[in-house]
């Protein structure tokens, strides 16, 4: 079982920098989150060895969120290789996030 990245201001370039990252910058207290975050896990098992599934708790990690100007959450950002190359602001079907990592996988 793969599971999900708990990414900190420690581990975030290192992780971002090689392949496709999905990252989650959620709230403990955000309801929009909370709905979102099974569907989280299971990308994170869909795509073990594919792409990297993170996230960040923003009010844990505030200079991330700031870093990456982060007004809203959830937002989701995708990475290739440490590049911000693709972006979702809210709550999203699964069918929404994959059809967006395999474009940016393939």
């Amino acid at each position: 079982m793969a599971g999900y990245v708990e990414l900190t201001k420690e581990n975030f370039d290192q992780i971002i920098n090689d392949g496709v990252t999905l990252v989650d910058f959620w709230a403990p207290w955000c309801g929009p989150c909370r709905m979102i975050a099974p569907v989280i896990e299971e990308l994170a098992e869909d795509y073990a060895g594919r792409a990297t599934i993170g996230k960040i708790n923003t009010d844990e990690q505030q200079e991330l969120a700031v870093r990456f100007g982060i007004r809203s959450i959830p937002t989701i950002l995708f990475f290739k290789n440490g590049e911000v190359v693709d972006q979702m602001i809210g709550a999203a079907s699964k069918d929404a996030f994959t059809s967006k990592l395999d474009a940016i996988i393939d």
